[in-house]
């Protein structure tokens, strides 16, 4: 039987819910969003004269869950028009539509019997091979069918998402001893190529895998602040980046995900484990107990360990003292561990620097790694098969940089555990199997290969799916082809080269555009193809800003002149080379990074690509061919051979580009022009440089051909005109300074085709003469210059 999705149910619209919907309609699937029917109208409802039959009034709960959706920050759909894809309806009308759907997810209230009442319902109208699913945290799925039919129950499982669904990777898959495995298989792959999740199987216990461990965690890390006297500030500060965590740390994570919340997940683990010792461990401390009286549950009731008050200078984050439960000031956090993990580079290093020095900081993040790591270590293969699923699961679900085994690993296994041992600890038997069988690390790395410790007692090798390609892997296979200090050439194999930026933050510098100039040539030579993509924290974040402010405060006007006319030109290499370019952009692609992807033949954009033109934000227009090729994308809208009225199309390009318009999506790409209709979309992050090589082995198969250059109508004296009437209103209205009028001349000059008449012809080479031209005389504005320096400084713009 071939099985696809195509249509979901999903039943109950709340918070989740919703966001659910809104994430399986990004991927192109038809929702039916269905709620329970309201008992009594609104007053605003009783004013329109409606009543409780009313299709307004009975749809209205799920209505109001797309609405919130729609309105939620971050965003939950890659663009609004994503919602056209969902129906709403409720679950006393509209059940019947789940047998024309693949896919049946339920996301109601967290209680047992309220999930098995439902199911009963939905089996009324489940068809065979409708896959039904729970989209439970905690509740257990074996008991949820219990009452089902076998084949029902063969086509059940937990697929828990994390919160917020389109953006964090973790898919909890959770069978049970009667689900269909095929069906796990199909679900398993339907998340990742699909929905871009990262699966990890988890076993039907409480809480399974990422919130057993990290509520267990949280629970250890507020018993030790009480029993050692740390504030909550000093928590944070231990347990955020210098930890490789996230920024939200302990206290700011809760005050996010609601206290409520974490003490029902709590309670879920406490009231069913069977030891003592563990029932302990999940009790919450008595102080957030009392916060949840008191209804200091989080940002969604605006003060929980944190709450903004105004102060003197505006707001400020006070924090909770939870000794006296008296809010304060927020204080600094300084020890010797913290300010050396802040200069370390990579999280491995910032988690070695804070563990080594002798200070209440590096013992606090001592004393609960080490309670973490053997809780984690006592739970395989209980919670998991193996230890892999655990690392995952931290990594993907709580944005740990690394998983409790990784770490273990990183700090020295023999090491830690022969310190445990002194402190009075009980080693797992996991841990004693390890040692005993002479092992010393979790994970034996191997060349092109990686192995885990399973609980048979010996390194289980799995080979990465081809679709995974890691280019670190491919430095140590030795596949580099040539590099210097900016970017290097990758051998991604079957004839297709990779050229990947790793200069700081992916900036461009002279570097970099050097490698371009020379993965082209190679390229032309011997390849395929190219791939431009690589596996940073973000694609590229733009020129080096710092390189050109230097060269503009030297008045190095001919310096700067040639590096701008030299990444024009490696961006005009890319876009006329003879053989298929596909740009593979993710994350902030700003600037510099957009105007790269504009040189490809083909641009495969992860769908949490954030693209855009930034350039007026440091009073500059986009050098190095963005403002051409913007307005080329836009004209290109207009039918060929018909006589249509250009403006419109100009003006477009010029509020995308004056406004520093950016992507939160790369559908959202699409809809500003930086992106083509024909351009591709990967939501899978870890798929990306496989999609993008298959897309030039596609190309190159198909006998591709370098476009041939086109010449360009362009609007001239009178659309400059119509451009500049505009930003004059804007600056009288207050809307804009002197300063951003002055950029928006020089931006209306380029895009209008400079003093010629309207419908003149123009070349790509007179469109970037025009755009370098203006580049160069707003680098040496003082103004320019100051909004450069500030951006440095602070990471935003100045308007001044």
């Amino acid at each position: 039987m071939t099985r696809s999705i195509n249509r979901v149910a999903v039943l109950g619209a709340g918070v989740m819910g919703a966001a659910i919907a809104a994430h399986l309609a990004n991927v192109g699937l038809q929702v039916d969003l269905l709620d329970i029917v309201p008992q009594s109208l609104t007053d605003e409802e009783q004013a329109k004269g409606l009543t409780l039959r009313d299709r307004a009034v009975r749809n209205r709960i799920a209505q109001q869950g797309l609405e919130r959706a729609l309105k939620a920050k971050p965003a939950a759909f890659f663009s609004r028009r994503g919602a056209e894809r969902i129906t709403v309806g409720n679950l006393d009308d509209d059940l019947d539509r789940i047998a024309q759907c693949d896919w049946v997810i339920e996301v109601i209230v967290e209680n047992l019997e309220a999930k098995r009442a439902l199911l009963e319902r939905v089996e009324a109208h489940w068809r065979p091979g409708i896959i039904v699913s729970s989209n439970t945290s905690g509740v257990s799925i074996a008991k949820m069918a219990e009452g089902r039919s076998e084949a029902f129950q063969a086509h059940f499982l937990g697929t828990h998402f994390f919160n917020p669904p389109r953006y964090m990777k973790l898919m909890e898959i959770i069978p049970t001893e009667k689900t269909n495995p095929e069906i796990v298989q199909f679900m398993s792959d339907f998340f990742t190529r699909v929905l871009g999740k990262g699966v990890v199987l988890a076993k039907d216990t409480p809480n399974f895998i990422a919130n057993r461990l990290g509520t267990y965690g949280l629970l250890v890390t507020a018993r030790m602040m009480l029993e050692d006297g740390y504030s909550i500030e000093e928590v944070d500060a231990v347990f955020g980046p210098a930890m490789g965590r996230p920024k939200s740390a302990t206290f700011r994570t809760l005050d996010i995900v609601g206290l409520d919340t974490f003490v029902h997940v709590a309670g879920n683990v406490r009231d069913h484990v069977d030891s003592p010792e563990e029932r302990a461990a999940f009790e919450v401390p008595e102080f957030i107990n009392d916060m949840v009286r008191r209804g200091w549950i989080g940002d969604k009731a605006g003060q929980g360990f944190y709450k903004r008050v105004k102060g003197e200078k505006g707001k400020e984050t006070w924090v909770l003292d939870p000794r006296s439960m008296e809010y304060r000031p927020k204080q600094a956090v300084e020890y010797p561990s913290l300010t050396k993990a802040k200069r370390a580079q990579t999280p491995a290093d910032k988690i070695r620097a804070l563990l080594s020095e002798d200070d209440r900081a590096s013992a606090l993040a001592w004393k609960v790694t080490k309670k973490m790591l053997l809780y984690a270590a006592s739970k395989v293969p209980e919670i998991a098969d193996d230890i892999v699923a655990v690392d995952r699961a931290m990594k993907w679900g709580f944005n740990w940089e690394i998983g409790p085994f990784e770490l273990w690993d990183m700090l020295g296994v023999p090491e830690t555990v022969e310190r445990m041992r002194a402190e009075g600890e009980t080693i797992p038997p996991l841990v004693e199997r390890l040692l005993s069988e002479g092992k010393r690390t979790w994970y034996d790395r191997q060349p092109g290969r990686i192995g885990h410790f399973a609980v048979t007692g010996q390194y289980r090798y799995i080979d990465e799916p081809k679709e995974k390609i890691s280019l670190r892997a491919l430095r140590e296979q030795k596949k580099v082809v040539m590099e210097n200090s900016g970017a290097a050439l990758y051998d991604l194999g079957d004839g297709v080269a990779c050229l990947a930026f790793h200069s700081p933050h992916n900036a461009i510098g002279p570097d970099v555009v050097e490698m371009i100039f020379k993965a082209a040539d190679e390229v032309s030579r011997n390849w395929k193809g190219l791939v431009i993509g690589n596996q940073g924290q973000n694609f590229c974040v733009g020129a080096n800003l710092l390189l050109m402010l230097m060269a503009a405060q030297q008045k190095a006007w001919d310096q700067i002149d040639q590096s701008v006319r030299q990444f024009q030109d490696a961006n005009m290499r890319l876009k006329y080379l003879d053989k298929p370019v596909v740009a593979a952009p993710f994350g902030m692609t700003l600037g510099g990074g957009a105007e790269v992807c504009f040189g490809a033949s083909v641009v495969q954009a992860s769908a949490e690509t954030y693209m855009g033109l930034v350039e007026v934000g440091v009073g500059l227009i986009p050098g190095g061919g963005g403002t051409k090729e913007m307005l080329l994308r836009n004209l290109e809208s207009v039918p060929e051979g018909v006589q249509a009225d250009l403006q419109p199309f100009v003006n477009r390009a010029f509020e995308t580009v004056a406004m520093a318009k950016v992507s939160t999506s790369a559908v959202e790409a699409q809809e500003l022009g930086y992106l083509r209709p024909a351009d591709r979309i990967t939501v899978n992050s870890d798929l990306l440089l496989y999609d993008a090589k298959q897309t030039v082995l596609r190309l190159a198969e198909a006998g591709y051909r370098p476009p041939a250059p086109k010449k360009i109508p362009v609007v001239g004296e009178t659309g400059y005109s119509t451009l500049i009437i505009g930003a004059y209103t804007m600056r009288m209205a207050g809307y804009i300074s002197e300063h951003d009028e002055k950029i928006a001349k020089k931006l209306a000059y380029v895009l209008s085709g400079g003093r010629v008449p309207a419908g003149t012809v123009v070349t790509e080479q007179y469109l970037l003469d025009l755009e370098r031209e203006a580049f160069l005389s707003l680098v040496g504005e003082p103004k320019t210059q100051e909004r450069m320096m500030y951006m440095l400084q602070h990471n935003k713009p100045l308007r001044n």
